[in-house]
């Protein structure tokens, strides 16, 4: 059976910098009716063990470390018996959340097997230094936490965020990919990599005001 892709929809806060915002946060879980991954866990734990129903999880992929991603990581994995895996140039974020190291790391070009599928890891740093992205080619789809959303870059007006490194990654990395490519993303609705190439500006074009 070829993996598929189930998602929740998880509500809560995101703070960082000492303010904190109302968010909507995406759930991905990709795998097929015996095994799953579960791509970040925001907000509410039950909620995402709904959605995984009795798979079994093989492990909890944090696409960053921002704590509305990650704040439940801990508790999940705990529940569920999985890895937290996280790109460790984030781990300064996710001490600013949890007290304890994730249990495994993600680099640029890993590759996870679930349910018979190959996903590849894409480091793309930006929103934050860690910020990764996966990419199923076999379903035509990336996935891609707050680096590209529908719209444009994700947001770089934080700590540990750069503008000049997001458009780097999206437009060496996700522009590399196939423009049919869908992009399921952290918060909002999907997009394809091709709707997204006149929302992102060229590598070294100023912030704007």
């Amino acid at each position: 059976m070829t993996a598929r892709i189930d998602h929740a929809v998880t509500s809560g806060t995101f703070s960082l910098d000492g303010q904190t915002f109302d968010v909507d946060n995406n759930v991905w879980i990709l795998g097929d009716d015996t095994e799953c991954i579960v791509i970040d866990a925001p907000h509410d734990v039950q909620a995402i063990r709904d959605a995984v129903g009795g798979r079994t999880v093989k492990a909890i992929v944090c696409t960053h470390a921002h704590d509305d991603h990650v704040r439940y990581a801990r508790e999940l994995a705990d529940a569920v018996g999985a890895p937290v895996l996280l790109n460790p140039a984030d781990l300064e974020v996710w001490h600013l959340t949890h007290d304890t190291a994730p249990d495994g790391e993600l680099t640029d070009g890993q590759e996870l097997e679930i349910a018979g599928t190959t996903v590849r890891v894409l480091h793309t740093p930006g929103h934050s230094p860690g910020s990764s992205c996966l990419y199923v080619e076999e379903l035509g789809t990336v996935f891609t936490g707050d680096t590209l959303f529908n719209g444009g870059p994700g947001a770089t007006g934080r700590s540990f965020s750069s503008w000049d490194v997001i458009l780097e990654s999206i437009n060496t990395v996700l522009f590399a990919l196939p423009d049919d490519t869908v992009v399921k993303t952290g918060h909002g609705d999907d997009t394809t990599i091709g709707a997204e190439r006149a929302n992102v500006p060229a590598p070294g074009t100023p912030k704007p005001e």
